[in-house]
């Protein structure tokens, strides 16, 4: 047992140049591999009790239980989300925001920002009073209007649907106005109003309230196939009867209306190995659905309107990846990462542990044949005929090679090796000795 040790020591000594080796591949990787994904993030979403507020609280909750902290960051609306997100210094990394709004960016602001899909529908509801006759959009140019909040959602959608009607903010009259949400409700409510556009989902706590008073009503947009022709961030919706309040039965009769699709965006700073964590976690809020939205079809790849994100479009044709189905987000997004950039270390390791063995050997032998260094050296002075007259000194110093070679420890399988190196030797030595004889006889008795 001990002899077994002794050789398993000296292999280690011998194969210790492997451990600095191996040591700064495996630094290389961590070196290299992307850093882990953090575990927060800021969030653009709306006006407090909006519902980009409401579908990010949802959000945070379900993100919560993978130990992620995301903070929600009040703003006007979309308008207002996609500046921040664009901003010099961004203070939030990802956003709602409704689906249209990118085609007013430049270009080059539009390359910077990436899509996630939709994760919800929100209806363009234009409401207005029942006593007012409303066929076309031109009938409302000589009413009080509330277009929506500047910077809102609900601001661009109207301008869209102003615009496709050939009426240009330059034309609006005096009676328009910039307000929208809970201070557009409650002038309608009150007759400080003729009409008003909003934009939410049908649960929205605003559009159930104006739905079920019986002094307004909901326009139908039956020109809803043009609309969509000309404005393809629409999706055509028709919002049954008495599918806002079914006590009231409103609305009286199918309703069609037009709806852009609320999308997550997110800009430079978002960490790409959030994409899977984020998108199931929506799916997790959206998977009853909604009044409007059948159950699973939100997060959509749907509507295209930014880039949509290479980790998104894994996810929408592969779902989750493999580890994160069956551990939690933290362990499994760093097994991902570190197996991938394992395989290549595994690559240079193969070729590397192949040459152990040869290097092994090498190495231990090395530790005989550098003996042979000087037999052979006295080799050819006996062949030569040069061998110093100092016969004496050179067998003291062959013996003395004899005691340090005694000291030499080899592996057992090399014994043999070394034993042979021991009679070669004490050959020599022989040799030496023997030359001395024959020296000392042809010298003769000193006379």
């Amino acid at each position: 047992m001990r002899r077994v040790l002794k050789d398993l020591k000296i292999m280690l000594l011998a194969n210790l140049w492997i451990v600095p080796v191996v040591a700064a591949l495996v630094g290389a990787v961590f070196y290299f591999v992307a850093p882990p994904p953090p575990m927060s993030a800021r969030m653009a979403t709306g006006a407090e009790g909006g519902a980009y507020r409401l579908f990010a609280e949802r959000l945070k909750a379900e993100l919560a239980k993978e130990g992620f902290a995301l903070t929600l960051v009040p703003s006007a609306g979309s308008r207002d989300n996609l500046q921040r997100l664009l901003a010099d210094a961004p203070e939030v990394q990802i956003a709602l925001v409704q689906s249209g709004l990118e085609r007013q960016l430049e270009a080059q602001d539009s390359a910077r920002l990436h899509s996630l899909g939709g994760v919800y529908q929100e209806p363009l509801w234009l409401f207005y009073r029942k006593a007012l006759s409303l066929d076309r959009i031109a009938d409302l140019l000589p009413l009080r209007l509330a277009l929506g909040g500047d910077g809102s959602g609900t601001r661009a959608a109207s301008e869209a649907i102003l615009g496709a009607n050939a009426i240009l903010p330059a034309d609006y009259p005096a009676g328009w106005q910039s307000l929208g949400g809970g201070k557009a409700a409650t002038a309608l409510l009150a007759g400080e109003l003729d009409a008003a556009f909003f934009v939410g989902p049908a649960e929205n706590r605003l559009v159930q309230q104006l739905a079920a008073d019986p002094g307004l009503a909901l326009a139908n947009f039956r020109r809803a196939a043009a609309y969509e022709a000309r404005l393809p961030f629409f999706n055509r919706v028709t919002v049954g009867e008495g599918l806002l309040d079914l006590g009231r039965n409103a609305p009286e009769r199918d309703t069609v209306t037009l709806s852009p699709v609320a999308t997550l965006v997110i800009n430079q700073d978002f960490h790409p190995g959030l994409v899977p964590l984020f998108l199931e976690a929506s799916r997790a809020v959206m998977k009853n659905g909604s009044l409007l939205d059948k159950a699973g079809a939100f997060p959509s790849a749907e509507p295209r309107t930014f880039a949509l994100s290479g980790d998104a479009e894994h996810y929408y044709s592969k779902g989750l990846p493999l580890l994160q189905r069956y551990l939690p987000f933290r362990i499994a997004s760093l097994a991902d990462r570190y197996i991938i950039l394992l395989i290549p270390l595994i690559v240079v390791l193969i070729p590397l542990l192949k040459a152990v063995g040869p290097l092994y050997r090498w190495r231990i032998r090395a530790r005989i044949y550098r003996w042979y260094r000087y037999l052979r050296e006295i080799d050819r002075q006996l062949d030569a005929g040069t061998l110093p007259e100092r016969l004496d000194a050179e067998v003291e110093r062959l013996e003395q090679l004899e005691d340090k070679l005694a000291k030499v420890e080899v592996p057992l399988s090399y014994s043999n090796e070394l034993y042979e190196l021991h009679v070669h030797l004490r050959y020599v030595i022989e040799r030496l000795q023997a030359l001395q004889r024959r020296r000392a006889t042809q010298a003769g008795p000193v006379g």
